[in-house]
């Protein structure tokens, strides 16, 4: 019986949190992964080299430390290695820090996915996969927010950046017959999480006892969404193959969700459920076992105060909802989390 080909995954920000999750996924699958990561210092660097000391142990994961707005790093990647599909997760996060330092924003997120772009014309794969933000809805109100409504009012600097790699994408879509599909991502969380987060921020501060930071005085509400799902979503998105949509745009359904002119498509991946921030720190408190000192204070600049997910097209695309809670999430994240600092 012939063998099937290995599969070739190219991950950027492969030691990050949701780089490390689906680089794992793919290789138990027995994938080929080649891990991109520039290893920033935006967040402690050794929680990056412990996930990909865990990476590294497998025979067919392949590291790579370089920034991917690099000049023809990503180029000589794809003539080296001809990845079949590419998972595009490196980019500089967070709302807030983008206010303090745009020009990193500009650089990993916009040059850098030019360069990917770039590379992926000279050696096309069959599918790529573009992480972008539920922060690309910006200042809509109408909610759940779905693809297909105007998202031009980004409200941060991160977000402007994001949004305009969705466009990019899809030009290069247009342009080159490259498979397309954007993420956008609703507040990921769980184990191997980042520090910068309110989950990791908050455990960290309810264990020692000080106080924590709650912005908009707590009345927010966040679609937040567990890892396992999230990982599970984007493995059947890498099947579900964009094509190009022949039918005229008037006639495109919400279930197409296709660009009239290149096969491309945008995706909401988040668990459709939102809560109130006051619950899920609630959720913490319960799980540890300690009442949090809250520090209320306004709204932070950048920030909007509720997100919501329509996953309609995502369930359409792969029969898949995404099903954990906040209570069995939040309580795999304070074990791991517990595990981890050996408290």
């Amino acid at each position: 019986m012939e063998n099937k080909k290995q599969k070739i995954a190219l991950v950027t920000g492969s030691a990050g949190f949701i780089g490390f999750h689906i680089s794992k996924r793919l290789l138990d699958e027995g994938w080929r992964v080649i891990g991109l990561d520039c290893m920033s210092d935006y967040y402690d660097i050794s929680i990056k080299k412990h996930r990909e000391s865990i990476l590294i142990q497998y025979k067919f994961f392949r590291s790579i430390h370089e920034k991917i707005e690099g000049k023809n790093i990503l180029l000589q990647i794809f003539a080296q290695e001809k990845p079949d599909v590419i998972i595009h997760l490196a980019a500089q996060a967070g709302v807030r820090y983008s206010i303090d330092n745009p020009r990193a924003y500009l650089e990993s997120n916009i040059i850098g996915t030019f360069e990917l772009l770039e590379a992926a014309r000279a050696y096309p794969p069959s599918h790529m996969l573009l992480a972008s933000t539920s922060s690309s809805y910006g200042a809509n109100e109408l909610m759940p927010y779905n693809e297909n409504i105007k998202a031009d009012h980004q409200m941060s600097f991160y977000a402007a950046t994001k949004k305009s790699t969705e466009n990019m994408a899809h030009s290069y879509s247009h342009l080159f017959n490259l498979p397309i599909t954007m993420f956008r991502f609703f507040t990921v969380y769980g184990p191997w999480g980042r520090p910068d987060m309110a989950l990791f921020k908050f455990t960290k501060a309810i264990l020692n006892r000080e106080p924590i930071d709650v912005y908009n005085y707590g009345d927010m509400k966040r679609d937040f969404t567990y890892i396992d799902d999230l990982v599970e979503a984007m493995r059947l998105l890498i099947d579900a193959i964009p094509h190009l949509a022949l039918e005229n745009k008037k006639d495109l359904n919400f279930f197409d969700s296709k660009s009239p002119v290149a096969p491309f498509r945008v995706v909401n991946i988040g668990n459709s459920k939102p809560q109130k921030l006051t619950v899920f720190i609630e959720e913490i408190e319960r799980v540890i076992g300690i009442k949090a000192v809250k520090n209320l204070m306004p709204m932070q600049a950048g920030d909007v105060p509720a997100t919501w997910a329509d996953t309609s097209l995502l369930k359409a695309l792969t029969g898949f909802n995404l099903e954990t809670g906040i209570n069995e999430g939040v309580g795999n994240f304070v074990q791991w989390y517990r595990e981890y600092y050996k408290v």
